[in-house]
């Protein structure tokens, strides 16, 4: 037995002996075939070697390190999405009719005020408009881990949309809807600034969702920002910017803290669910760049041609998307 030991043992070390030769020929060459670019040689640095956190930390357009994650870490009802596809239908679809439910339990309630003297038809209006859309944002992470999620959700702003289609074009009438979401109580309205914020609403769920800080920055802007401007600015907005007659200093001042402090808040919402991870000392910074641009956007007297519903959140996307990189 020992003899057959011994002779099994000298086997095995001329094999290994054989791939180590074979090894110590083959490694060379076939590292020399690759292209120049590939050799370890002549690899950059950064991808051979990790560089302090601090030379990460660029400024307003330099490359941001945002990192996505494409399930939640801590919370979110995505992760029981372990019975399979059909269990995320019924969770999206449910989910659907949930959102679709308070949005319209949201407004009947406030022209339940408003018909009641409760509250003033225009601050109605405007609690509307902030609320819903940061409402439908945050009842995203109620989604489950889908590809399709996203698509589900969109479906809540587009049945608003519909609605607001059909009652614009006068195919049928709902004084309610009328009075809490215009300014002078006519249909055609509907079609301007009202339709334009479900747009941005889908636009936004669609293209971005929840696992990209532009998205959120975006509605943050429209919903918060441009929202608290006008309720603050015909309070308080005595003092009329020189360029811009009907647009107040409190309004625009109102617009870029409340703005930027609901974009942080909405982006620490996400944050903490687990959907991205974001250095925050540079999201401060450029959330506060967005929300000066947004803002002096908004500002501008270009009303009567480009609604605010467009500008404030098409030029906070393309800011945040070139601040995010």
């Amino acid at each position: 037995m020992k003899s057959v030991d011994s002779r099994m043992q000298a086997c095995d070390c001329a094999t290994m002996s054989r791939v180590l030769t074979t090894a110590a020929v083959v490694v060379p060459v076939a590292h020399s075939l690759l292209p120049r670019h590939l050799r370890l040689s002549n690899l950059t640095s950064s991808l051979t070697a990790t560089s302090h956190t601090s030379t990460f930390r660029g400024r307003f357009f330099s490359p941001y390190n945002f990192r996505a994650v494409s399930r939640p870490v801590t919370a979110g009802l995505g992760y029981f999405d372990v019975i399979g596809d059909r269990g995320s239908v019924l969770q999206d679809a449910g989910a659907t009719a949930l959102v679709i439910a308070g949005a319209y339990a949201l407004v009947s309630t406030f022209d339940f005020l408003s018909e009641r003297k409760l509250i003033e038809q225009n601050l109605s209006r405007k609690l509307v408009h902030i609320l819903s859309g940061l409402l439908f944002m945050a009842s995203w992470p109620i989604f489950s881990a889908s590809r399709w999620a996203r698509y589900f959700a969109s479906v809540v702003p587009l049945t608003n949309c519909l609605r607001l289609v059909i009652h614009g074009l006068s195919l049928a009438t709902d004084e309610g809807l009328i009075k809490s979401v215009t300014r002078e109580g006519k249909p055609e309205e509907l079609l301007r600034g009202p339709l334009y914020y479900v747009l941005v609403l889908i636009l936004s769920a669609v293209l971005f969702w929840r696992e990209s800080p532009v998205g959120v920055i975006s509605l943050a802007m429209m919903c918060g920002g441009d929202g608290i401007a006008d309720i603050v600015g015909r309070r308080f907005g005595s003092t009329k910017i020189p360029y811009n007659k009907q647009k107040s200093w409190a309004g625009s001042l109102s617009m870029f803290i409340l703005g930027f402090l609901v974009s942080v808040g909405m982006l620490y919402y996400f944050s903490a669910l687990g959907y991205f991870h974001l250095d925050w000392i540079s999201t401060l910074e450029r959330v506060a760049l967005v929300s000066f641009i947004a803002t002096m956007v908004e500002s501008l007297p270009i009303t009567g041609m480009v609604d605010d519903n467009i500008s404030v959140p098409l030029v906070s996307m393309v800011i945040a998307l070139l601040a995010f990189a």
